[in-house]
């Protein structure tokens, strides 16, 4: 039982209009965004900065985006974020063999010496206490410029925040990201935890 239930879909037209853009990335309307809407400006804000941190400037996909919110999610056990990460890495595009072998991404020649800089930070700077050294920063530096950098960090702070609000909240999992965590995440252990 989550610790606020999600109002209905239809509960606030402002926030309904703006979390049309969830069912390109996710196919449905999130269960925490819907709670979110008991305060509007809290889930417009939510769904305006998500939007833009997920806005693509170049050469960070919207698939390696949603890869590193699954890293982050992961690494802070947020099993809600975790689901609703693989779901939208597979609808903007993430091949089933990356999704299968995310956790392998450190020698899988399925991932690039960019792409796994981008995860090792993921992992790192969502770590209690931040894990980002000089060792980490220096592998970013080496594959992605500033702005990629900030594009980075802003899906990692934006998780870090999901992970906060969902894991406390115990947002119940929808159906299809249900579904996805089960294809993609089950083999590593993941299950639903506490958002049934």
């Amino acid at each position: 039982m989550p610790l606020v239930t999600p109002l209905s879909p239809d509960a606030s037209p402002e926030v309904a209009e703006l979390a049309k853009f969830f069912n390109e990335t996710l196919g449905f309307c999130p269960n925490s965004v819907l709670t979110m809407q008991r305060r509007p400006a809290i889930g417009t804000a939510f769904i305006n900065l998500n939007k833009a941190v997920m806005e693509n400037h170049g050469r960070v996909t919207s698939a390696l985006k949603r890869l590193i919110g699954y890293m982050c999610s992961h690494t802070a056990g947020c099993r809600y974020c975790q689901a609703h990460t693989i779901r939208a890495a597979e609808r903007y595009g993430a091949e089933q063999e990356k999704l299968d072998k995310i956790w392998e991404f450190r020698t899988s020649p399925l991932y690039n010496d960019a792409e796994r800089a981008a995860l090792e930070l993921a992992i790192a700077a969502s770590q209690i206490p931040n894990a980002v050294d000089e060792a980490v920063s220096a592998e970013v530096k080496k594959y992605w410029d500033d702005g990629e950098i900030v594009e980075i960090l802003g899906v990692i702070a934006l998780f870090g925040y999901l992970n906060r609000w969902n894991d406390s909240m115990g947002t119940t999992l929808e159906e299809g990201a249900i579904e996805s965590g089960e294809k993609y995440l089950s083999a590593q252990g993941w299950n639903k935890g506490k958002h049934i």
